[in-house]
């Protein structure tokens, strides 16, 4: 292999999924010296189509395209792959970050944005998802819950949770701290590979979820919140 394909196989591969065809262009220009191989699609089916095919690493997924809104695209995706997914939405409408975060997005940036921040993002979901389990801690049990971090699903008494890469992590660090209390700041920088600041409400979406879909399988595990510290495990005898 020469110098030049070998550059380009360690290059990280993003998808961009946007009609802007400014913006995609804007941003394919800016992540390239930044060490991303960009890809663009300007609709949802041919977003999913090239998402098939494999060999990427990351998807940047718009809300709103033509025909198949991101939504959409998310919620098929979500059904046979569990690649990282950045939504972007309109800034100020917090339901469809809501919305991106249930149906299994990673993170999200609202527009408009800068190409700096959407590298921040980018990198700590991907540092998120390459983050190795301890060889001595493979699978993690607790109560009704048991924890494959290998094969990054969670189960409650042999039923899988579902759970997102964000959510898997939280319950893991949830689950290491038994029932001791995990702040809010740890959960945000371990988890979601980013400082907390006071207006992003990601971590509380994401925990949202998790007691949503504990919930549906158990009523003797859950996420306790600790007023003015963070969230801890509790667990009822049954």
């Amino acid at each position: 292999m020469n110098s030049h394909a070998e550059a380009a196989e360690s290059r990280t591969h993003l998808l961009i999924v946007d009609d802007d065809q400014e913006l995609c262009s804007m941003l394919a220009e800016y992540l390239g010296p930044e060490g991303f191989a960009v890809e663009v699609a300007g609709t949802g089916s041919a977003a999913l189509e090239r998402i098939a095919r494999g060999g990427l690493d990351l998807v940047v997924l718009d809300v709103m395209l033509p025909a198949l809104s991101g939504f959409e695209v998310l919620r098929r995706l979500r059904a046979a792959s569990r690649i990282p997914v950045i939504m972007l939405t309109a800034r100020g409408e917090e339901v469809d970050r809501v919305i991106g975060l249930e149906l299994g997005a990673d993170d999200y940036l609202a527009k408009p944005f800068s190409p700096r921040e959407l590298v921040a993002r980018i990198r700590a979901v991907l540092r998120r998802m390459a983050a190795e389990p301890q060889p001595v801690a493979g699978a993690l049990a607790w109560g009704p819950l048991r924890l494959d971090l290998r094969g990054r699903k969670a189960e409650v008494d042999g039923e899988d949770l579902e759970l997102t890469a964000a959510e898997l992590r939280i319950l893991e660090l949830l689950v290491r701290a038994d029932t001791r209390t995990v702040s809010r700041e740890e959960l945000m920088l371990q988890a979601l590979g980013r400082r907390l600041l006071p207006t992003d409400r990601s971590l509380d979406t994401h925990v949202s979820n998790l007691r949503r879909k504990l919930g549906k399988l158990t009523d003797r595990v859950a996420v306790q919140s600790v007023r003015g510290s963070g969230y801890a495990l509790t667990q009822k005898a049954g």
